[in-house]
């Protein structure tokens, strides 16, 4: 089965979470677009979405899906998004697109947190994928400092600016035993805007090519 294939399972499997009247939060990325583009089949059934990145609001408006603003709506029942990494207890590295501040905003409004992912991003500890953390751009070489202080091997991603006007440094050579505490101390460097670890709000369900995995306690 391809990584496509396994993709296109998972967000068609996300949509059964979809309420009806609800506002739904939608992630980036290419398994989100499976479930965008599954989403506008139920457009007249939901109030709208609400996005966490420039090019998912793009691809809901094309396909006539309100974008409501967050501050408007509150609490979001649902958001599904997808993940670089998912570790055993839903915990996730997520980032790879550059959308990890406002993907993080919306997971921390929601209700239910569903991931959706293709069954490569499953790994036994976090680390593998580098791990994006968002920055001020005036901090970016003290954060760096910051972050090799605790091990690892900060790469400035070079020519891409977020959504928020921000920068990215990809973290390299972690192994991420203890992913809430490491959260926590990274989101305390001066100039972290925030750092890709979806750890103390992790998902509430993760679906790996169409099945509904169980969590690991």
């Amino acid at each position: 089965m391809s990584k496509d294939h396994e993709k296109r399972l998972s967000a068609e499997k996300a949509l059964a979470y979809v309420e009806k009247g609800s506002v739904v939060g939608v992630g980036t990325g290419s398994t989100v677009a499976f479930f965008i583009d599954g989403l506008a089949d139920l457009r007249h059934d939901i109030e709208g979405a609400v996005s966490s990145s420039e090019q998912s609001t793009a691809r809901l408006r094309a396909l006539g899906i309100p974008v409501l603003d967050l501050n408007a709506v509150g609490t979001v029942p649902l958001y599904v998004d997808g993940a670089d990494e998912c570790d055993p207890g839903n915990r996730l590295i997520k980032g790879g697109g550059a959308a990890l501040t406002r993907e993080k905003i919306i997971a921390e409004a929601a209700d239910r947190f569903v991931c959706v992912i293709d069954a490569a991003k499953q790994v036994d500890v976090l680390g593998r994928f580098p791990l994006p953390v968002e920055v001020v751009p005036m901090a970016r070489s003290l954060v760096a400092r910051a972050l090799v202080g605790i091990g690892g091997q900060p790469v400035w991603r070079e020519g891409v600016t977020t959504d928020n006007g921000n920068w990215i440094l990809d973290v390299h050579h972690l192994r991420i035993v203890d992913p809430v505490g490491l959260e926590a101390r990274i989101n305390q460097i001066p100039g972290v805007v925030s750092v890709g670890l979806f750890a103390r709000r992790a998902a509430d369900e993760v679906i790996v090519a169409g099945q509904v995995r169980s969590v690991a306690m």
